[in-house]
């Protein structure tokens, strides 16, 4: 696998960690910025999990992914 490819996977792991702080917070517009960025780590995943032949990654990632639209859709409905 390529040198790039390999380091997608340090982004994507800072960006899930991140997220998950940020959608933790008691703060409601931190948690609205953590879904965001747990689908930029979802695609991060996804473009170090097909080169990789990761294919459990990738639909791990495409799951989570959709749960996420689910929690932003549910989230702006309270609203």
């Amino acid at each position: 696998m390529s040198h790039w490819v390999d380091l997608i996977q340090w982004p994507a792991f800072a960006a899930s960690v991140i997220a998950a702080w940020l959608v933790g917070s008691e703060n409601e517009r931190r948690r609205k910025w953590g879904f965001w960025v747990f689908l930029a780590s979802n695609v991060l995943w996804v473009c170090w999990g097909l080169p990789a032949g990761a294919n459990a990654v990738i639909a791990l990632q495409v799951c989570l992914a959709v749960m996420n639209v689910r929690g932003l859709v549910k989230a702006a409905k309270r609203n």
